[in-house]
């Protein structure tokens, strides 16, 4: 990822765009954070809010005029929230002003003519910066046009206060002063004339000026000679007093006065937050208006702010608030984690956390892809052979099975040599629900006419989710190969992820959903099941683009006069089951989190369309059934809602068994594949450690191999007081620990332990 690219994704998150209320303030004040530190009465926190840019709070903070009030999204949905007043009691709760450290002095005389607001504000500035700075006041009191303009809100301490932090910088006062503008002007460096102040013409500026329209804020057309002010609003009377005391420092150090000042002022924001649900709430009223919110009164008006953000994708989505950001920081980490040459990439599970589904898309504002950034992502980093072998290799293992002879198969029905449509389960479905599998095939084939196709394998997602376009390409080529020497039929799709490969990816071979097959021919009345209750239905997270597709399901479900619940989270807004994009290999303690997120959101029994969907879900604990539950019901099963996950080992053997079962039915043969070597060593395993063996991924095929290792010469370990042994093999990219001990002509297996990492070396 280049520099650029990285900027155009980045660009895509609002997260980081200002609030409205922060956008509209002449100086930036973020009034969010007060108005958040305010309703926890944390006011020495809101004061250092104030702090940060607002110049002088102890004055302004009592009169400004508040512009971002007028943008505040809580006035959408009630009123405003009263920031001013906030500020208010900000500043009368916690006065004790920050200590501010100014930087060495300067050589360089400046003069500051006037002290109302914008004169301050220029001394304030300057005066850290280490200018030399000297205030003239015509009149007897320094600030006493401000104590008697806003007299009721700014008393004379409060003005001396400020005034005194003033001095503590350096700055000389002289009051009563005589305006001798020549005088002035060849006594001093840069001269400032406050118009809020100042009444007089000697300057050559006249009194109404507001802010002077020149080449630069501050302008009056007079090297030197720099003016503002002239704004009845206070807070622009300080915001222009702070650009003005910014054009003077250019001028004085001879740099550009223009370059970097695009966000001076008021700007634009792109944030975007969603009101939707938000109850209308009115503004806190005051017991006493003249000394402004008490304490509780202020909180509580503080509590009413939305705190005005983005993060919708986080909202909805676990991958995203598990790391701790949002996708902005998160483009940066995944950037910063290619960019590295030597050293640890700790970005790297972020990357192959994600599920791809797409919902962060969906929800934002801007169409942030964080699927399509972590997919290029992880592209690259197999590219550069940079990606950990272990973070897929399970899954890429359990592909290279259904596409291997045990599970592999493409034939046209019996007794046909050409065929119109392709049934093409999936391997998921053939490995959760084998039975339904050779159901559907043969309602197809009674059903459709011109013949029905059968094959069985995996559609290479694996290797698309995991960054192995080499690979994947070479599935899919093997898949269209195997297609087109059947003839080219219609592919007829039971899977929504194999479904979404072929139209994203083989879109020439014209694949329909099985749903979609089945709205048309009409639904078996033989043993259809109905559920006793409303079934919640979830969307696959592949079938997020294909609403035809969630259609037909629906239409389904009414036929099968079933009561249908919809998800808040459904549709284009679906959420992923936690296997998508192959999050469960890669991280399966935030995969899990996920799938019991989604389990939560309604308390009716799910009806998934989706295999992997329906085991992942019932691997929480959700009771979930299968649309084709509906209607091809498995023989002597009254409640396939309660039906348990499909372990892994499971999974394989109804694959291989499916195929060997369908040869035999169907085309009177025999497998070629007479089974796995070890198949005949019976293992003893108990349930809680089979749940042990299916979390770690751990197949029986595994314990196998390295009991057998153990028992022929390989590394092994006796407990001396239980008689367990322990057994070791490294297979591939991951090494085995198997503790077990002999029973009769088998073996018990306690426990068992995976570490997937690459070995380099001998």
């Amino acid at each position: 990822m280049e520099q650029t690219e990285l900027r155009q994704w980045e660009k895509r998150c609002l997260q980081d765009e200002p609030a409205p209320c922060v956008a509209a303030c002449p100086l930036h004040v973020d009034a969010r954070a007060l108005v958040g530190h305010a309703a926890a009465g944390q006011w020495a926190k809101a004061l250092a809010v104030l702090n940060k840019t607002m110049p002088l709070p102890g004055i302004l903070g009592r009169i400004c005029d508040a512009p971002c009030q007028a943008v505040c999204n809580r006035a959408k949905v009630g009123d405003g929230i009263r920031i001013a007043e906030l500020e208010r009691a900000c500043v009368f709760r916690s006065d004790t002003p920050k200590r501010v450290l100014p930087l060495p002095k300067k050589p360089i005389r400046v003069a500051v003519v006037g002290s109302a607001l914008s004169s301050l504000t220029v001394a304030w500035d300057l005066a850290r910066k280490g200018y030399d700075l000297t205030i003239y006041e015509p009149g007897n009191h320094i600030g006493g046009g401000l104590i008697q303009r806003y007299a009721g809100r700014l008393s004379d301490k409060a003005v001396s206060a400020e005034v005194g932090r003033i001095g503590q910088l350096g700055v000389q006062f002289e009051t009563g002063a005589v305006l001798d503008a020549d005088k002035i002007r060849k006594s001093f460096a840069a001269v400032y004339v406050g118009l809020d102040g100042i009444l007089t013409e000697i300057w050559g500026l006249k009194p109404e000026a507001s802010l002077p329209e020149g080449r630069f804020p501050g302008d009056t057309g007079t090297d030197g000679v720099f003016a503002g002010g002239g704004h009845p609003s206070p807070v622009w009377q300080a915001a222009t007093g702070r650009w003005s005391a910014t054009s003077m420092d250019r001028w004085l150090q001879k740099v550009s006065m223009d370059a970097g000042r695009e966000n001076e002022g008021p700007v634009e924001t792109r944030l975007i937050t969603n009101l939707k649900g938000i109850a209308s709430l009115t503004a806190v009223v005051m017991a006493d208006p003249e000394n402004g919110y008490a304490e509780d009164e202020a909180r509580a008006e503080g509590a009413r702010c939305l705190q005005c953000q983005c993060l919708e994708c986080v909202k909805v989505c676990e991958y995203l608030d598990a790391f701790n950001g949002y996708p902005k920081t998160y483009a940066r980490e995944i950037y910063n984690n290619l960019s590295i040459v030597m050293g640890e990439r700790k970005s790297n599970r972020l990357i192959n956390s994600c599920s791809l589904c797409g919902l962060c898309e969906a929800v934002c504002p801007n169409d942030f892809a964080m699927q399509d950034l972590c997919l290029a992502a992880r592209q690259d980093m197999v590219r550069r052979d940079k990606m950990p072998p272990s973070a897929h290799d399970f899954a890429l293992a359990d592909m290279a099975f259904s596409q291997s002879d045990a599970f592999f198969l493409a034939r046209h029905a019996p007794g046909r040599s050409q065929s119109r449509y392709l049934f093409f389960p999936g391997c998921h479905l053939a490995a959760s629900m084998p039975g339904q599998v050779t159901r559907v095939y043969d309602y197809l084939r009674e059903q459709l006419a011109g013949g029905v196709a059968l094959m069985l394998g995996c559609c290479g997602a694996p290797a698309h989710w995991s960054g192995r376009q080499a690979q994947f390409s070479a599935e899919l080529s093997r898949w269209e190969t195997t297609w087109q020497e059947l003839g080219g039929p219609q592919p007829v799709v039971a899977c929504a992820t194999c479904f979404k490969v072929f139209k994203d990816h083989l879109p020439s071979v014209n694949p329909v959903s099985l749903w979609e097959v089945v709205d048309q021919i009409g639904i078996p009345q033989a043993g259809v099941f109905r559920p006793d209750g409303p079934l919640a239905i979830h969307d696959p997270c592949t079938s997020r683009d294909t609403p035809a597709v969630q259609e037909a399901v629906r239409r389904l479900v009414h036929r099968l006069n079933v009561a249908a619940e919809e998800l808040a989270l459904g549709r284009e807004r679906t959420e992923c089951c936690g296997f998508g994009g192959l999050m469960e290999n890669a991280n399966p303690d935030l995969a899990k989190k996920v799938t019991e997120t989604r389990s939560r959101r309604s308390e009716s029994d799910y009806l998934a369309y989706c295999a992997m969907c329906r085991d992942a879900l019932a691997g929480v604990g959700k009771r979930t059934v299968h649309l084709l539950d509906l209607m091809f019901p498995e023989p002597n099963v009254s409640d396939p809602a309660a039906r348990s996950r499909t372990g892994w080992s499971r999974r394989r053997e109804n694959r291989q068994r499916l195929k060997s079962d369908l040869l035999r039915a169907l085309w009177n043969e025999t497998a070629d594949d007479a089974g796995e070597p070890d198949a005949a060593m019976r293992l003893a395993i108990a349930p809680d450690v089979a749940e042990i063996l299916q979390s770690r991924r751990i197949l029986e095929e595994n314990l196998r191999q390295v009991i057998r290792h153990a028992e022929n010469g390989g590394a092994r370990f006796c407990h001396a007081e239980t008689g367990r042994l322990l057994g070791m093999q490294r297979l591939g990219y991951a090494t085995f620990w198997v503790v077990y001990k002999p029973d009769g002509d088998g073996y018990v297996v306690h426990n068992a332990y995976a570490h997937r990492m690459e070995v380099v070396g001998p």
